[in-house]
């Protein structure tokens, strides 16, 4: 719940909420997400990201007979910017070329992380308003 909560942070700091409010706030919007990734990803494997055997973050994956989806990907504030996320999904797409797969994802037009997934090599295949739907192929495949 700590990792989900860093991702809103951006978002609840424009709020004058006081903390009771934010954190019933949170663990609705965290049981909400955990009650949809669990019915629409019922294979996704959830993954806890460690740093010197220090949790930090979380990645949510299903692997398809077409396309590794990367469902979620979170990691805290203090361990952003350091490269872990994109060494795991360079990691993911390694998979993916090795098994002619490509990689998918969604991500809010609005998070920082769709200019991550573009240097990666992502590109925007549908843009629903709110979310680009993103996808990543090799050469290869």
């Amino acid at each position: 719940m700590t990792v989900f909560a860093s991702t809103r942070s951006d978002e609840l700091a424009a709020l004058a909420w006081n903390p009771a409010l934010r954190q019933s706030f949170i663990d609705m919007q965290f049981s909400a997400q955990q009650q949809d990734f669990g019915a629409s990803y019922p294979d996704a494997e959830n993954s806890i990201i460690l740093l010197a055997e220090q949790p930090i973050g979380r990645m949510l994956v299903e692997r398809t007979d077409a396309a590794i989806l990367l469902i979620d990907i979170a990691i805290l504030n203090d361990y952003r910017n350091r490269r872990i996320g994109s060494s795991l999904i360079r990691g993911l797409m390694d998979e993916a070329a090795g098994s002619q797969k490509s990689v998918r994802l969604s991500v809010y037009k609005s998070n920082p992380a769709a200019r991550l997934y573009e240097r990666l090599g992502f590109s925007a295949i549908a843009d629903n308003g709110l979310y680009f739907e993103m996808s990543w192929a090799s050469a290869n495949s």
